[in-house]
């Protein structure tokens, strides 16, 4: 184990080599932890296709779900970035294609969310909006909201999100995402907060910011209920 300058540590595991925050608490909110491996001897055959394994036929566990596989089964090497991995590490047929899914959210979505949008913001019931730019904070773990004023919210206070639509785009086609519900618990408070965020300004980034947002929320769900 070893530390680096911002703030993360390099760490080994029987997985593979993993860049993870100095203190834990400090998690990205999209994180998965590593899954228990099915132990040795509780897996005599293939989980997949069923190959007893012998001398020849070595069994591999498969980095994301912890499962046990033949090589034929369990061949492809895909990044993680959910739980970390400096490399591609090795997973079943299954997982890699999830892996490959979730790819396009850290190449493409997540730069969106970093570069943020401009949206016109009402806080509760409040009939006083202010224009603010809305993006999310370098480690994930916030959004921030800045105008004349600023405020955050804690991605792992969100309770429920809702994407708002403008109906159908010009040229018929898909609705266009308009806008954001959100509700939140404030720091150091158990009562749920209401946030409205609707486009402002340059309406086609604060679309795709806020599309890349749905996808952030099926992350943030499935990191929950792990």
């Amino acid at each position: 184990m070893s530390s680096v300058p911002d703030g993360k540590k390099l760490v080994r595991s029987p997985s593979g080599l993993r860049m993870v925050p100095e203190n834990g608490a400090f998690n990205s909110p999209f994180s998965l932890d590593e899954p228990q491996w099915v132990p040795d001897k509780e897996c005599p055959r293939c989980m997949q296709c069923d190959t007893k394994f012998d001398f020849i036929r070595r069994k591999h566990h498969c980095r994301r779900c912890g499962r046990c596989f033949c090589d034929k089964c369990c061949s492809k090497k895909v990044a993680l970035p959910r739980m970390c991995f400096v490399d591609p590490v090795r997973q079943c047929a299954e997982c890699s294609l999830v892996s490959q899914k979730e790819l396009e959210f850290y190449d493409k979505q997540l730069k969106v969310l970093l570069g943020g949008g401009t949206f016109v913001v009402t806080l509760g019931t409040s009939d006083k909006s202010e224009t603010m730019t809305c993006r999310l904070s370098n480690n994930h773990r916030y959004l921030f909201l800045d105008g004349e004023s600023h405020f955050e919210v804690e991605l792992s206070r969100i309770s429920s999100m809702q994407i708002l639509t403008d109906g159908t785009s010009p040229g018929g086609g898909t609705s266009r995402a308009s806008g954001m519900l959100l509700h939140y618990k404030p720091m150091g408070s158990q009562d749920a907060q209401q946030l409205q965020m609707e486009a402002a300004e340059d309406k086609k980034v604060a679309s795709l910011w806020l599309a890349a947002m749905h996808k952030a929320a099926k992350l943030l769900h499935e990191a929950r209920d792990q």
